[in-house]
Parts: C-alpha cells; structure tokens; sequence
C-alpha cells in the first residue's frame, strides 16, 4: 500500500507541475496518458497471471517452479513491451485524434506520449519484475525501490520541466523525460534483486522465445484480467472522448479531479495487490477458510480507509484543486466532482480489492465481466445521457463513475461469497 501511495504522490507532482504550464498542457499529458493506461493495463495484467501463479508455487514451496514462471513472463513482458513501443513510434498521431484531442492539444500531447510510450519495454518489465518480487513474498524491496525512484522522479521532473540556473527546461517533454528516466532506473534495481533472491533467474536466457509448462497457465489466468483491464482502459477512452467534447476545462478539470482522488484509490489498489497475493498462498497451501478470511478482512480495512479519504474529499476539495489552477470555473467543477466521489469510496473499495481476491483465487472472468458491463453499459453510457445529453457537465460524469462502482461493488462481493463458498464444500 504504501508503494502505491508513493506512486500516487509521483502523479500527482507531475500534474501539479504541469498545471503551472497552462491548463492546455494538462489536458495534453491527460488524453496521453489515457492511452498509456490502456498499454499499462495489458502489462499489469499480464502480472495477474504471474502473481497468482508464483504465490501458489512458493506457498508450496515449489522455487524452481516459481523461477521457470517468472523467466517465461519476464520473455511476455519484454516482447509485449517492444510491440506496444513501435505502435506508439507510428500511431501516436492518429490514436490521440481518435481520442478528440483538438489541434493546440495536439501538439503537445503527441511529444509526450512519444516520449513516454516508446520505451514501453521499461514499463512492462518494471511492472512484472515488481510482481514478481511481491509474489515472491519480498513485498519491501519494491516498496523501497518505488521510494528512490519516486525522490529521483520528483526532482527530474522540476528541473526537466521549468529549468535550473542557465538551464531552461523543456516544459512537458522534460515531463516526458523524468518518467522515463525514472522507469529505466526502477527496472534496473528491481531486476537487481530479484538476481539476490531464490528466484534468481538469467535475464538474457529469458529473452529466447520458447513455450515451457508454464506458457498457457500464464496466458489462461492473464488473459481475462488483461481482457478486464483493456475493456476498463478502453472504456474510458470513450467516456474521455465524450468529456473532451464537453470542453477542455471540463477535460483538465477531470483530470486534475482524478488526480487528486488518486490518494484514496491507490490505498485500495495496494490492498487488492495483498488480497491476491494472500488468497493465493492461502489456497496453494489448501487453507481455504484462511484465504477466505483475508479476501474479507482486507475488504473491510479497505472500505474503512478510504471512506475516510472520502470524508477529506468531500471537505477539503476546492483547497485541493486551487493547487493545480486559479480559474473559479475549473475548482467549481474539480470540488463537484471529488464531492460526488466522495461518497463512491465504500464502493470503490470493495471493488478493487474484491476482484483481486478472485484473481488470487483463479477466478479472473467475474471482474472481467463486472467491468465489461459497468464501463460500457453504466459508466460510457451513462457520461453520455448526463454529461452530453442533459448537460449535466462534470456532475453527470462522475454520477455515472459512482452508479458503476456501486452495482460492481455488489455483483463482486456476491462472486467471492459464493466462490469461497464452494471452494469450502
């Protein structure tokens, strides 16, 4: 949890620095980095599949068949990594027009999103080999590697950003600049421990392309996750091109919304990470009613932390959004948003951690399913009935945000009780 919260204070600087550039510049990063998501979620997903995997193996105290899992999806991640780098050397144009970007957002979002997407490589391997160490059960090394490259993050990004001394910055390409940066040198580290651990495996052997055992298990627990994160990923892309029509303030306002609410997410992200983890050892090591137990106690420690981010949400949200801009109409909208948030927080808990206790539980179809419907059915169309057509702006958009997490919220809790249920009989 905590190295999600200082991956949180990473975004959250960067658009913060941003905004001092102009609101154009954030809404340029924000439609880039709506397509980087979708790229992240295929690579976090492919990690799904690992984590569950290696879990089990070193709940059973099976090491060499945590290693063979973890070559054979370090080989995935670099390929996969390549692939999604040349598609954003070609399309990166053409994929941020898909995404209604107007012409002086263009500009600047095409530099960005080239700059971040191409060595795409360094974001798949940073992501497995962080999977791999916490599947492993090291979940310190990368909580301490995300520290040092966050402090290292942080002060790139100023300086590549506005400049020092006779140096004069680059303004959103030094953004850019300080990401990658950053990502090269986290890959760097965690393949560095891994390298110390029982797990240890040769980072060029897993380079060839070869099918071990252990190819379709991967691919078979993956592909659903990499399916539900797509269709998430996917899913707002197209609510993010309706908001956009909305107007640009709106955009930057969502984005600035979203970056801010990101502090009570990440807490929630980091439990599902330990629910997957935990359900899985539990179940490898065949303690059902213990692997149970902790899907049900991290979602109630879940929802209890980040209804109280809620509360902070709720009355502290126009404070918030006066860090990133001035405009009374912008901080209007930010507070509305964050407050209509804020009571979807019990919601959102249960959701993100109750999918990952059934991914640690193999069961990677019903969050797939529960995002498919929610992010087309409720949440795109949802931004269109109320934020377009009743011109509800910004409340409609994240009204519908709120109506998805709800009905998702309940249709997982009722799959994990009668999943664990039946793995009880």
């Amino acid at each position: 949890m905590i190295e999600n919260i200082l991956q949180a204070i990473v975004g959250f600087v960067d658009i913060l620095f941003v905004s001092k550039l102009g609101l154009i510049e954030v809404t340029a990063v924000g439609v880039a980095n709506a397509i980087l998501a979708v790229y992240i979620a295929i690579f976090m997903a492919l990690g799904i599949g690992t984590s569950a995997l290696i879990a089990r193996a070193v709940g059973a105290g099976e090491f060499d068949k945590a290693r063979d899992v973890a070559r054979q999806s370090t080989m995935f991640s670099v390929y996969i990594g390549l692939i999604f780098g040349m598609v954003a050397l070609i399309f990166a144009e053409p994929l941020l027009r898909l995404m209604g970007a107007e012409p002086r957002v263009l500009v600047d979002g095409v530099k960005y999103f080239r700059i971040v997407a191409i060595p795409s490589v360094f974001i798949s391997l940073m992501l497995m080999f962080g999977n791999i160490l916490r599947a492993y059960g090291d979940t310190k090394t990368p909580m301490k590697v995300s520290l040092w490259i966050n402090i290292l993050h942080v002060g790139l990004v100023y300086i590549l950003i506005f400049g020092l001394w006779k140096f004069d910055g680059f303004g959103i390409e030094g953004a850019a600049l300080a990401t990658v940066i950053a990502r090269i040198t986290g890959t760097l580290a965690l393949y560095y421990f891994i390298a110390q651990s029982r797990i240890a495996f040769s980072f060029l052997r897993s380079l060839r392309l070869e099918r071990n055992s252990y190819t379709l298990p991967i691919l078979k627990l993956s592909a659903p996750a990499a399916a539900e994160r797509l269709i998430m990923r996917l899913g707002q892309v197209l609510y993010f091109g309706l908001i956009i029509r909305i107007g640009t303030e709106t955009y930057a306002a969502h984005i600035i919304a979203g970056n801010i609410e990101v502090f009570s997410f990440m807490p929630g992200y980091g439990l599902a990470i330990a629910a997957t983890i935990l359900v899985g050892q539990n179940l490898g090591a065949n303690r059902v009613k213990e692997a149970r137990s902790y899907g049900l106690w991290t979602s109630a420690i879940a929802v209890i932390v980040m209804s109280f981010f809620g509360v902070i949400l709720f009355f502290f949200s126009p404070w918030f959004a006066t860090w990133f801009t001035q405009e009374e109409n912008v901080i209007d909208m930010v507070a509305t948003a964050l407050r209509i948030d804020a009571f979807a927080q019990p919601a959102l808990a249960l959701s993100l951690v109750l999918a990952g206790a059934l991914q640690g539980a193999g069961d990677t179809k019903s969050p797939m399913y529960s995002t498919a419907i929610g992010m087309f059915f409720i949440r795109v169309l949802g931004v269109y009935i109320f934020g377009l057509r009743l011109g509800m702006g910004i409340a409609g958009v994240w009204i519908s945000i709120a109506i998805d997490l709800f009905i998702r919220a309940v249709y997982l809790l009722f799959r994990f009780i009668n999943r664990s249920g039946s793995l009880l009989d």
